[in-house]
């Protein structure tokens, strides 16, 4: 299970994540359902329902054989994130279970659930110390999923970038940033990346390990990577020290280095081992951001 053969594959909260991890199974021939609160965005490859996961269960096959869930909150607070993570999470296991149904689950979850803040390397054997009200919400859900009778995986994903999402390329441009006093470790996975991992996950012929963190290649000082996008941009390089504005001088919290080797243990590649060649692409144009 579920291995290549023609599959069912149902994705909750079809945002841009999910709309591209649909994409990409749709093109190797696979049936996608694309649930979220207004469907009529969605790809007409897709089979859409247009319902709101925080009030309702979605229809759920019998014959379906992967649910991912996507779950995007659109405020960040723990009331919001409880809304949609967990109570979100509850109807899709719902209609799961109505449709006497147990397929492999995919959820898609945050590093944010390590506690760790002193820049040493974080895998999934570390212990998880949610020390922020939407990250304890994240937590909650992950709990939910660790109960699942069947197959499941939670996906701990760093920061995505790719197509639209230029909040950082937007500040360097503007020099409305600084590189932060001392150390700040990043991690990130191009949003391409997070959506074909999310395939491989979903097609694997055995059990997908229980807990995956999903990231790059390379942890990188936040400066580093601020230099990289001021130099592809032809722009000044940021300055070290206090800022009023965004990205603040000051030392931001989650500096850690998150090690992706079990996902490459599993047989996952990278498109875009490190920020250099995502930020490339993102630069170039390439790739578009979904609805």
């Amino acid at each position: 299970m579920p291995g290549e053969s023609t599959i069912t594959v149902l994705i909750a909260g079809c945002g841009d994540l999910g709309t591209e991890t649909g994409l990409l199974l749709a093109a190797r021939g696979h049936r996608v359902i694309g649930v979220r609160r207004s469907a009529d965005v969605l790809p007409a490859a897709f089979a859409r329902q247009s319902i709101d996961l925080t009030h309702d269960a979605p229809h759920v096959p019998a014959d379906v054989d992967v649910v991912i869930v996507a779950l995007a909150a659109t405020e960040r607070t723990a009331e919001a994130y409880r809304a949609v993570y967990v109570d979100g999470l509850r109807h899709v296991l719902e209609g799961a279970a109505s449709a006497r149904a147990t397929p492999r689950l995919l959820l898609v979850s945050s590093t944010a659930v390590y506690g760790v803040d002193d820049g040493s390397w974080v895998d999934e054997r570390t212990p998880t110390d949610p020390n922020t009200p939407t990250a304890k919400v994240l937590r909650e859900a992950e709990t939910i999923v660790e109960r699942y009778e069947g197959e499941s995986s939670i996906l701990r994903l760093g920061g995505v970038y790719g197509p639209g999402r230029t909040r950082l390329i937007d500040q360097v441009r503007a020099g409305d940033c600084r590189v932060p006093r001392g150390s700040h470790m990043t991690n990130r996975i191009h949003r391409d990346d997070a959506a074909r991992a999310l395939v491989h996950l979903a097609l694997l012929r055995s059990a997908p390990p229980p807990v995956l963190i999903g990231v790059d290649d390379e942890p990188a000082q936040l400066g580093d990577v601020l230099g990289f996008l001021a130099r592809s941009l032809d722009v000044r390089e940021p300055p070290s020290g206090r800022n009023q504005g965004a990205g603040a001088g000051r030392k931001p919290t989650g500096d850690r280095r998150l090690a992706n080797d079990l996902l490459r243990s599993t047989g996952f590649r990278f498109r875009y081992p490190s920020y250099r060649e995502g930020y490339a692409a993102v630069l170039a144009g390439e790739g578009i951001r979904h609805p």
